[in-house]
């Protein structure tokens, strides 16, 4: 079983770059763990929102196989506490034994097909934050779930 983040759009805030290599890097030591950062839509002025997403979605879809477990970051998604995550994670690996990919959506969102393929959508916060932060939160957030699960002690609680 792996886990991949899949992303639309490079992450080129230096020091957010910086936090999500650390974190990637330590997620190393618990599973395999595989980051997809898909190149932003060239030439998209003349495109309207929805054009954009289902263009972003065709490609995002085009990255997951059928036995993947998809869960979408997404603003509408189920919010998990750090240990409440852990035990999901614990749970999905000891169940389905499928890999699981998050994806992060471009600006305007997932389209349609996206929401359709997807197994469920979880939120990071009621706040919104950018599409290039998100990123690392989650995967401070995964390396977070990892320690609980594995009983180390980075949470405190």
């Amino acid at each position: 079983m792996k886990i991949t983040l899949l992303t639309m759009g490079r992450t080129d805030v230096a020091w957010v770059r910086t936090g999500l290599e650390l974190y990637v890097s330590r997620l190393a030591h618990y599973i395999p763990f595989n980051l997809v950062e898909i190149p932003e839509l060239k030439n998209v002025s003349a495109l309207s929102k929805e054009q954009i997403k289902t263009k972003e979605g065709e490609i995002l879809l085009s990255q997951v196989r059928t036995s993947d477990d998809v869960i979408l970051l997404d603003e509408h998604g189920k919010q998990y506490r750090s240990v409440e995550f852990a035990q999901f994670l614990r749970d999905k690996m000891s169940r389905s034994g499928k890999d699981i990919v998050f994806i992060v959506g471009g600006a305007y969102g997932f389209s349609d097909a996206v929401y359709a393929r997807a197994n469920g959508k979880m939120s990071l916060s009621a706040m919104t934050f950018s599409h290039q932060m998100v990123r690392t939160i989650f995967a401070e957030q995964l390396y977070r779930a990892f320690t609980i699960i594995k009983g180390e002690p980075y949470h405190h609680e």
